[in-house]
């Protein structure tokens, strides 16, 4: 079929069906929803036989579902309706909820019911829950809608959930004086991703996101220090604060006072650790073990864990870096970078980075870079002077120090798990191991230049073309398109696609390694993959890819042409777009 997609914005549920429809066969465009015009105009240049909505913020005008079936995408069961229906069901505690594929009508979210799936819930933030769960579930949901055209609709279940209002913030407000550890990360999960939980931080308002139970260990040190409410210690990007009953973690937060403003009038989405740079200075640290269980009493929420498995003749390593969407700024890609240099004290025959559960990667971390801006202004606490491009200067530095690291780890294999989306430096960070696998749902941006035509660096034009050839690896970043699990591994992107979710891969994932670890041919293959090395580094050495990757960049940071630094203030802070890019709309 010839599938328009129009979205608000090409958000991960939008990918991940556009890479889906399109490993099935169908032809694909997109629009974003800019104006009915605009869609009218894409319709008659594009002449689809359906239109499919998997994020919109506004109705489908009638005259458009008139003329063509409209397919609905709704974050909730059948019955289910209204704009907030996956804050509701988190701050609920709904045990079950699901996706509706629906037919767009003159009511909101209350068309004929094409598909619908169910999923169980886990206490997760509403936004690894829509990446994760929603999104597999509607992927499964539009493929049966669309066998179902022009059939008539499904007999769906009987809904009690009605209408659900827009959720505002006096419905998700916390107060640390009466609200036990649970009820205010149920209320943060509820507004992970957008818009945050208006609260107060060091007495300060601001935006809470990234919030993380304190386990026991933490809790009984917590016991007796402060008032609810008191921040009383910090870890990585994160504080610690007193609750009634114990303590909890929150990661980043976009401050309310002047300086670092954003076009609603709150600052960026920090590490709380910057955004209260003057406040924490002040906090004791207190670090968590990089080696610790992931559950139990001796686990702890830090940005970065190590166990190891196996036999002691065949060890393997598990490094998981749990960066907030993925993001790396230059602190993070230190961190991992030191991490890596202790581990390879490590006796370990297999080395695999396991990346976050949500992100594996996304690369170089462009709001704590728009922090650094000029027409921003500084923060307490930041260096004076100091430029955007200056900030971009070091962090993609500190991406290929890290890079490097797993390129000349040679006395053992590397593997990158790819338990969630990858973009940009986060793909090619990957392609700096061994191998690469992944599960079905993984959707990979490996590309720069929708950033403003950023060149990119992480050693991209040594792994890029060697993995899947010159033509490929120029077809790849030129065409700035999402590529699915499927597609990844047919074009050599991935080596291998265990699973159908990230749970999934895990447990395959370490099965597979143990047998990798324990093989006979393991030291052969070691010693073969150094060979290759040492002969790479004669024929070009890593450092001239480097210099001439780094070149490129810094003309996109220091040079006449401003787009990067365009393009990234527009992401950072949400400003929607005036057209469609042309790599999305093929029909323009």
């Amino acid at each position: 079929m010839r599938i328009l997609l129009l979205c608000h914005s090409f958000n991960s549920l939008s990918q991940r069906l556009f890479t889906a429809l399109r490993d099935d066969g169908h032809t694909l465009s997109v629009e974003l929803d800019i104006a009915d015009n605009v869609t009218d105009e894409a319709i008659e240049l594009f002449r689809p036989e359906v239109l499919i909505a998997p994020f919109l913020k506004r109705r489908i005008a009638e005259a458009t579902w008139r003329r063509l079936p409209c397919l609905i995408v709704h974050p909730g069961p059948p019955g289910d309706r209204g704009p907030s229906a996956l804050d509701w069901a988190v701050m609920r505690s709904r045990a079950h909820w699901g996706v509706t594929v629906l037919q767009a009508t003159a009511e909101f979210d209350a068309g004929p019911v094409l598909a619908h799936a169910g999923f169980a819930m886990r206490p997760g933030t509403k936004a690894s829950l829509y990446r994760r769960e929603v999104t597999r579930a509607a992927v499964g949901a539009v493929r049966e809608a669309l066998q179902r055209l022009p059939l008539p609709p499904v007999e769906a279940p009987p809904g009690d959930d009605g209408w659900q209002p827009l959720m505002r913030q006096a419905d998700r407000a916390i107060d640390w004086r009466r609200d036990d550890s649970e009820t205010i990360l149920r209320h943060l999960r509820a507004a992970d991703g957008f818009p945050g939980v208006a609260a107060t931080l060091f007495g300060q308002p601001a935006h809470l996101f990234d919030a993380h139970p304190a386990h026991a260990a933490t809790r009984a040190r917590a016991d007796g220090l402060g008032q609810p409410g008191d921040v009383i210690a910090r870890r990585g990007p994160g504080v610690l604060v007193r609750t009634v009953d114990g303590a909890v973690w929150i990661g980043h937060v976009r401050r309310a006072p002047a300086g670092l403003s954003g076009p609603d009038g709150l600052t960026l989405k920090l590490a709380a650790t910057r955004a209260f740079a003057a406040e924490c200075a002040a906090l004791p640290e207190w670090p968590a073990p990089l080696e610790r269980p992931a559950d139990g009493p001796e686990a702890d929420w830090d940005e970065l864990r190590y166990e190891e498995f196996g036999p002691a003749a065949a060890r393997v390593g598990w490094l998981e870096f749990a960066f907030h969407n993925g993001a790396m700024s230059t602190r993070q890609c230190e961190r991992l970078r030191d991490t890596l240099r202790t581990l390879r004290q490590r006796p370990t025959k297999l080395l695999l980075l396991a990346g976050g559960p949500d992100f594996f990667s996304n690369g170089i971390h462009l709001h704590d870079i728009e922090a650094a801006a000029p027409e921003m202004g500084l923060m307490p606490g930041d260096c004076s002077g100091d430029s955007a491009a200056d900030a971009s200067w070091r962090n993609i530095h500190a991406m290929d120090d890290a890079a490097l690291e797993l390129l000349t780890l040679t006395d053992r294999l590397t593997i990158a798990v790819l338990r969630g989306n990858a973009g940009a430096g986060g793909c090619f960070l990957a392609l700096a191991a061994d191998q690469v696998w992944a599960h079905a749902g993984v959707v990979q941006n490996p590309h720069y230049k929708n950033m403003g035509n950023l060149y990119g660096s992480e050693y991209w034009t040594y792994t890029l073309p060697k993995r899947v050839g010159a033509a490929q690896a120029k077809a790849i970043t030129q065409g700035r398109l999402p590529i699915g699990a499927a597609e990844a591994r047919r074009i050599g992107l991935l080596d291998a696609v265990l699973g159908e979710d990230a749970a999934e891969l895990e447990v395959l994932a370490r099965e597979q390694a143990l047998a990798l670890a324990a093989s006979p041919d393991l030291a052969e293959r070691i010693a073969a993959k150094a060979e290759q090395r040492a002969a790479d580094e004669a024929a070009k050495p890593l450092q001239r890819y480097r210099d001439e990757e780094l070149q490129r960049m810094h003309r996109n940071f220091y040079g006449f042409d401003p787009s990067y630094h365009v393009a990234r203030h527009y992401f950072v802070h949400r400003k929607p777009h005036a057209w469609t890019p042309r790599h999305l709309a093929m029909h323009r």
